[in-house]
């Protein structure tokens, strides 16, 4: 399925590119029937390469000054270019190919040969896809998050009803959301028992980022420890499970749903906080969700997971009824 992904991916770049290529050359005929000198300055443009190879073979011990004569005459040609398009009303950039993506230039791929962010996230995408999750972002996001479903009474011996208590908990992660670039060191913590919205929120936040085009990586607890087993002790490493364990830490976001319910052992406790230091040292923003109390977590996580986590996330404790059931 990994390979089946890369595949349709490349075949996307390469679709854009010939698009934008396509439309690059139309202009360029529209600009050269309307400006005939532009066409002869490119093609006098174009031959640069040609002209330097030429000048260093002529010459191959002193060439610079023939390279630097080169140089300044394209420098005069572009000049000249440059007026003539303004002159006409022509944006500068209008005979430059659009990229989509101007850190790959629609390829996928970096110059030092590394997927970029875009070929990431359209992988990641592509796995939302298959689980469905890009379904329920349709439904669940800021835009119908719905404040009355959440009851004005008094709850317990809490200081704040429900409702006021979800008002709260709204802006802090509206507020991760619109500083996710400028305050790198916040994380959030979401604890409480179920039903009262925690994965709504996540996927709400999820949605927005992804608008934004960041790296968002949704996982379970469950599913987190299944592909840190798989990274471990399966034997025959695939592209898909390397790539799976390395997003964990890569990842501009990582959400881990449902904290608790995998299983905890020593194993389990050492690679939670593998993920959890490595992320906060990258300064790589996180989202846990748990139904466990601080105390329960305390009781089943190692100290060290337990102080990252009570040390560096912001704390939302989500209480009130069972919303599922009030629905």
């Amino acid at each position: 399925m990994y390979d089946k992904f890369i595949k349709e991916i490349l075949l996307e770049y390469e679709k854009v590119r010939d698009f934008e290529q396509k439309k690059l050359n139309q202009r360029k005929v529209e600009v050269y029937n309307k400006i005939p000198r532009i066409e002869e300055i490119d093609k006098e443009i174009s031959k640069t390469g040609i002209l330097i190879a030429k000048a260093i073979l002529e010459n191959p011990t002193h060439y610079e000054e023939a390279v630097a004569t080169i140089h300044e005459r394209m420098d005069q040609l572009k000049q000249e270019k440059a007026i003539l398009l303004t002159e006409n009303n022509i944006p500068i950039n209008y005979l430059q190919i659009n990229y989509q993506c101007k850190d790959c230039k629609d390829t996928g791929f970096t110059e030092n040969g590394k997927k970029c962010s875009c070929f990431k996230q359209k992988l990641i995408n592509r796995a939302y896809s298959m689980s469905n999750l890009d379904k329920v972002l349709e439904k669940e996001n800021f835009q119908s998050f719905n404040m009355e479903l959440f009851s004005d009474e008094p709850f317990e011996n809490e200081d704040l009803t429900p409702r006021q208590n979800m008002q709260h908990i709204l802006s802090v992660c509206e507020g991760f959301v619109i500083n996710f670039d400028t305050n790198p060191d916040e994380n959030l913590l979401f604890y409480g028992t179920t039903g009262l919205g925690k994965t709504f929120l996540c996927n709400c936040i999820a949605k927005a980022l992804l608008d934004k085009g960041k790296i968002v990586v949704y996982q379970t607890a469950f599913k987190i420890l299944e592909i840190l087993e798989n990274h471990k002790f399966n034997k025959e490493k695939t592209a898909n499970i390397k790539t799976s364990y390395q997003l964990l830490f890569d990842s501009d976001l990582l959400i881990i749903d449902d904290l608790g319910t995998e299983l905890t052992n020593t194993f389990t406790n050492t690679e939670l906080f593998n993920i959890l230091n490595s992320r906060l040292i990258q300064n790589k923003k996180m989202i846990i969700s748990t139904n466990l109390s601080p105390i329960e977590i305390a009781n089943t996580y190692s100290d060290r997971v337990f102080s990252r986590i009570f040390g560096k996330f912001t704390i939302l404790n989500f209480y009130g009824k069972d919303l599922r059931w009030e629905k």
